[in-house]
C-alpha cells in the first residue's frame, strides 16, 4: 500500500523517501488514536488518509505548477507559510514532513486541535513549527501575522469570498494565497471576483488537478496580493460568515 501511495506521490511530483514515509505513518498512528477521543477526521482507513488527506495536501504543487507557477511550487518549499483552519493538520503538516525547510503557522480556533499538533509535531521532530489557536478574523488583525506570510494556505470549508477573508489579511504583499477546493470553484472564483479586489487580491488561476490513484479532482484558486488589504478587514469573528463580501 505505502509503495503504491510513493509511486503515486512521484507521479504528483512529490518526492517521499522512507524517513518521511515514517513520519507521514506515525502522524497517522497519532491521528486515529487521538481521533477516538476527539473529532479530528471522519476518514480514519489508513490507505483513504493516504490519499484523501496525505496526497490531497500535497497537490498544491502540482496545482502550481499547472497553473503556470513552477517558481512559486519551488518557492513554497522554502517559504513562510500559513495554513489557515488546519483543523487535524492539513494540509500544513504533510507539507511539512516532505519539505522540512519550511517555516509553517498552524492556525485554528479550536484549542484542543492545537494541542494535538504540538504533539505531532514534538513527536516527528518538526522544528520551525508554530501552532497558534485562535479566530483568524482576530489573527488577521494581529501586526505579529497579518502581512507576514509568502504563502497562504487553506483547505476549511468556506464559501470562496469568506475563505478570501479570512486569508488574504494574512498575505504579504506579493505572495499568494491558494484555496483547496472542490470542483466547480472556476464559477465561484468568478462570483468572488470582487471580494478578492476588495481585500487587495487577484486571481491569477482556478486549475483543477487528479488526485493520482483515485477518481478525485480536487480543484484550487490561486490568488496574488496585489494591494494592501484595508485595515477594516477582516471584521470581527462571525461576519465574514454571517455577512460575505460581495
Amino acid at each position: 500500500m505505502e509503495k503504491e501511495f510513493i509511486q503515486n506521490a512521484q507521479k504528483t511530483g512529490i518526492k517521499i523517501d522512507v524517513e518521511k514515509m515514517e513520519k507521514l505513518r506515525l502522524f497517522y498512528e497519532m491521528l486515529y488514536e487521538t481521533n477516538k477521543t476527539m473529532n479530528l477526521t471522519a476518514i480514519t482507513d489508513y490507505k483513504e488518509v493516504l490519499y484523501k488527506h496525505f496526497l490531497d495536501s500535497l497537490l498544491v504543487i502540482k496545482a502550481l505548477k499547472e497553473a503556470g507557477a513552477e517558481a512559486g511550487a519551488e518557492s513554497l518549499k522554502r517559504a513562510k507559510v500559513a495554513d489557515i483552519g488546519t483543523g487535524a493538520g492539513f494540509p500544513g503538516i504533510p507539507l511539512k514532513i516532505c519539505f522540512p525547510v519550511m517555516k509553517l503557522t498552524l492556525v485554528d480556533s479550536l484549542n484542543k486541535r492545537i494541542g494535538f499538533l504540538k504533539g505531532v509535531c514534538e513527536s516527528l521532530g518538526l522544528t520551525e513549527v508554530t501552532p497558534v489557536h485562535g479566530r483568524s478574523e482576530e489573527l488577521g488583525q494581529d501586526p505579529a501575522y497579518r502581512g507576514q506570510y509568502d504563502f497562504v494556505l487553506s483547505r476549511a470549508v468556506a464559501a470562496l469570498p469568506v475563505l478570501c477573508e479570512y486569508c488574504i489579511p494574512f498575505v504579504k504583499k506579493g505572495g499568494l494565497f491558494v484555496a483547496y477546493k472542490a470542483e466547480g470553484v472556476k464559477e465561484e472564483a468568478e462570483s468572488a471576483r470582487n471580494a478578492i479586489r476588495l481585500l487587495g487580491g487577484e486571481t491569477e488561476g482556478a486549475v483543477s488537478v487528479s488526485l493520482e490513484g483515485t477518481d478525485i479532482i480536487r480543484d484550487f484558486v490561486i490568488i496574488r496580493k496585489t494591494a494592501e488589504t484595508p485595515k477594516k478587514y477582516p471584521r470581527k469573528p462571525g461576519t465574514p460568515a454571517k455577512e460575505p463580501l460581495k
